[in-house]
């Protein structure tokens, strides 16, 4: 299935979501989650309130997380 197309800096904002997700979740990235944390809070906002919403609805952003995890798989 094709997602729909996202504009690039959300895009760029959920896949950043991702992979400062999965930092926290690692144990080697222990002395740092502070950091991180507050990356994933800059970085959720980012993706909650971007424009975007306001004209497609909130129903999409499972279609936005799903592209994300698609591109991250690309670079991978």
């Amino acid at each position: 299935m094709r997602c729909p197309a996202f504009p690039e800096d959300l895009i760029a904002a959920q896949c950043a979501w991702d992979r400062t997700y999965r930092a926290l979740a690692d144990p080697a990235h222990s002395g740092r989650t502070t950091a991180l944390r507050r990356r994933l809070l800059t970085l959720s906002v980012q993706v909650w309130w971007h424009p975007y919403w306001r004209k497609a609805g909130a129903g999409r952003r499972l279609d936005l997380r799903t592209r994300a995890r698609e591109l991250e798989r690309e670079v991978r």
